[in-house]
Parts: C-alpha cells; sequence; structure tokens
C-alpha cells in the first residue's frame, strides 16, 4: 500500500486555560475552542453571539506565537472590518482556521495583566509541531 495523503495535525495552546490541543489542519479555531469546553467568550458573548458567522465580535483570541509566520488562514475581509480598531495580532475565533501550531489568548480584553507571565512564558516557549499522519489507500478490487 501506498501513502496518498499526509495528515499535518497542528497544536493549538490555550494560554489561559493551560492546555494545548491537537487537531487536524485546517480546523475552525471556534469550533475546536467550543468542543474543548473552553470559555471562548466573555459575558456578551454568553448572552448572545452570531454563531460562528463573524458578525457579533465576541469571539476574539490573541495570536501569542506562532510556528511559523503564517499558523492561522489569512484575515478575511469580515475580520478586516469588524477588527479594524483592534490590535492586528486580534483575531476572530470563528474566521480562523489553524494551518500550523499556534499560541492563543482566548479573551484578551479581560485581565490581561494578571496573565503577563504566561503571555511571556507562551512566546518564548516553542510550539510543538504535532504528530504527521499517513492515510494509506485501500487495496485494489479485482472485481469491476
Amino acid at each position: 500500500m501506498q501513502p496518498v495523503a499526509v495528515l499535518r495535525m497542528p497544536v493549538v495552546r490555550f494560554v489561559r486555560e493551560g492546555c494545548e490541543v491537537v487537531c487536524s489542519e485546517g480546523a475552525n479555531l471556534r469550533e475546536l475552542a467550543l468542543a474543548e469546553g473552553l470559555q471562548l467568550y466573555g459575558l456578551k458573548g454568553q448572552l448572545g453571539n452570531c454563531g460562528g458567522c463573524g458578525q457579533c465580535i465576541t469571539c476574539f483570541v490573541e495570536v501569542i506565537a506562532e510556528r511559523n509566520g503564517s499558523a492561522l488562514s489569512e484575515r478575511t475581509a469580515v475580520e478586516d472590518q469588524k477588527l479594524r480598531r483592534r490590535p492586528s495580532s486580534w483575531r476572530l475565533a470563528c474566521q480562523a482556521l489553524v494551518l500550523d501550531s499556534v499560541a492563543v489568548l482566548t479573551r484578551p480584553q479581560v485581565g490581561r495583566e494578571s496573565l503577563s507571565s504566561l503571555i511571556e512564558q507562551a512566546r518564548l516557549e516553542p510550539l510543538p509541531k504535532g504528530p504527521v499522519l499517513a492515510e494509506e489507500e485501500p487495496p485494489l478490487s479485482d472485481e469491476l
């Protein structure tokens, strides 16, 4: 059998929560955080959010470190418009796809000062590459 596809599995380090999550390449950051039971939203977002359409801007995260310069997909036009008055390191989790290992801070607008040592540590600690899986081609059948 010959390998057909190589599946990269980036690691997302959630700094505030102190956990790392392995995901498939191209995973939606919002869906990943929610599937892991992480508190992505502040009070406003908990009371009402757009469900991942990029309209309410309550799911923003701050990119603290990247394994390479493009660990998340490029900013969308929605993000450019909605986050125009926010730091360039902030992203809407619902619009960001994970392409490589990355460290993010959820709810960067809350309690940032008390997290300064965690943030600095996350910037300095190398991000893991994450596992690489290979899917194998199924055997060919003699039946046609």
